[in-house]
């Protein structure tokens, strides 16, 4: 990446974490918006750059279901979402994975830095997600992630706990 689109990416960045902060703050969200210096895009990358374990971060997976509505599974960063599962929680039809344009476009958010709210959508935790007492979710951009408790997640995404992995 040359200099001049370094500096476009980081400012995008700090325009998408601006506005997550800004939504943590506005819904009263006891958690922490971290920074970090390199990217957090995948599960591995973050689990790096948090000093974590990867089953201590969690993936948020967009969907589209049949009506064309966002469906977002939140799983533990070691597992996969069983769209067969969710499709069986949702009227049995199975959702289709979201693609980059989609996601940044119904959630306000890039791919690979999506939080786990602050966007209108249908929240999926897997139960396992839940038996943490701190996890790492998607700060709004791949250089930045949130720490925050599980059920402090649930309250502010207003999901529904099932089990979506495989």
């Amino acid at each position: 990446m040359s200099p001049t689109n370094e500096a476009a990416a980081a400012s995008g960045d700090a325009a998408y974490e601006a506005r997550l902060a800004d939504w943590i703050a506005r819904h009263a969200v006891a958690g922490d918006l971290v920074r970090f210096a390199v990217r957090c895009h995948t599960v591995a990358e973050a689990a790096a750059a948090a000093g974590a374990a990867p089953e201590d971060l969690v993936k948020n997976i967009c969907l589209i279901d049949a009506s064309d509505r966002l469906i977002v599974a939140i799983v533990k960063g070691t597992d996969r979402v069983s769209t067969t599962r969710i499709g069986n929680l949702d009227g049995g039809v199975r959702p289709r994975l979201a693609d980059p344009d989609e996601i940044l476009a119904r959630t306000g958010f890039p791919c690979g830095g999506t939080p786990s709210f602050g966007y209108p959508a249908r929240f999926m935790i897997d139960p396992r997600v839940m038996e943490h007492a701190w996890i790492w979710t998607g700060g709004g951009s791949q250089r930045a992630l949130v720490r925050i408790a599980p059920r402090e997640l649930l309250r502010a995404n207003g999901g529904e706990v099932a089990r979506v992995r495989k």
